[in-house]
């Protein structure tokens, strides 16, 4: 083995055994959630990373599943996720639309402006927008946790759309509009049916944000009624104590749709933040 080949084999070992570090970082939580969660409190506690001793801990999921606080934060969940997917993709494609297809003065300082919200994650304007939340009386109401969510995830979106409709070629939607097509008809039976890939990696990374989202109903939700499924894990600890091994199967129950669904819409998310491009 000559040099070269040793250092490309020193580079391969050093590349894999980062990427296996990555690995093991990033799933050694969701292992020993599922493996906690089929085990009891007392094997986790004595063995956080085993197997199941006294067998497979089934109980731990169906007690869960039979209880209707389960499936009130299952509701609550997919109503914030809903209207905060819908609402972002709703107002992104409009603004996008707006900042590449149609001139107007102050187009770019707009666009600007908006980006900034780039550069502050909710979590730093928590304070101001808990007291907006407040005067605007939407304590205790899900729309309190909607619109910040919709507006924090709107430049990001906005971002990709536009970098989409970007790509469309001029000449036709100087075609569409020979044969009578109007400007919102350009919009609405073009430009979006085009921009498919990207709607649905916005839409997928609203839903997966907007399902863990944690922090903001913990603060605008005080009423269990309206917990979500991040926050209801609260009322399974208050109930069942230190009982871990339901807490995780609690996790686990609350991961695997987020899972699910990244891994069927992994492709499309590529897609649509990689490519998609339309050459005129």
């Amino acid at each position: 083995m000559n040099r070269e080949q040793t250092q490309q084999l020193a580079q391969s070992a050093l590349k894999y055994g980062l990427l296996g570090l990555l690995c093991l970082v990033i799933m050694g939580p969701v292992a020993t959630a599922i493996l906690g969660s089929i085990r009891t409190t007392g094997e986790f506690l004595t063995t956080p990373f085993g197997l199941p001793q006294h067998g497979i801990q089934w109980q731990n999921y169906s007690e869960i599943l039979i209880n209707p606080v389960f499936w009130n934060a299952l509701k609550n969940s997919l109503v914030i996720t809903g209207g905060v997917t819908i609402l972002n993709i709703t107002l992104s494609s409009t603004l996008a639309f707006a900042f590449t297809r149609i001139d107007f003065r102050g187009r770019t300082l707009m666009f600007n402006i908006i980006l900034l919200g780039l550069l502050f994650p909710l979590v730093v304007a928590i304070l101001p927008i808990f007291i907006q939340v407040r005067q605007l009386g939407l304590i205790n109401n899900m729309w309190g946790v909607i619109l910040p969510l919709v507006a924090f995830g709107l430049p990001g979106s906005v971002v990709i759309l536009r970098s989409f409709f970007a790509t469309i070629p001029g000449e036709l939607e100087d075609a569409s509009y020979i044969d009578g097509c109007t400007t919102f008809g350009f919009f609405w039976y073009i430009l979006l049916p085009l921009a498919r890939p990207s709607l649905f990696a916005v839409a997928t990374l609203q839903i997966i944000a907007s399902w863990n989202e944690y922090f903001l109903p913990l603060l605008v939700l005080n009423d269990p009624e309206l917990w979500p499924l991040p926050l209801g894990i609260m009322q399974f600890q208050g109930q069942y104590g230190t009982d871990y091994a339901r807490i995780m199967a609690y996790v686990t129950l609350l991961i695997i749709p987020a899972v699910l669904f990244y891994l069927v819409a992994e492709k499309y998310i590529v897609t649509g933040l990689t490519g998609g491009e339309l050459k005129g």
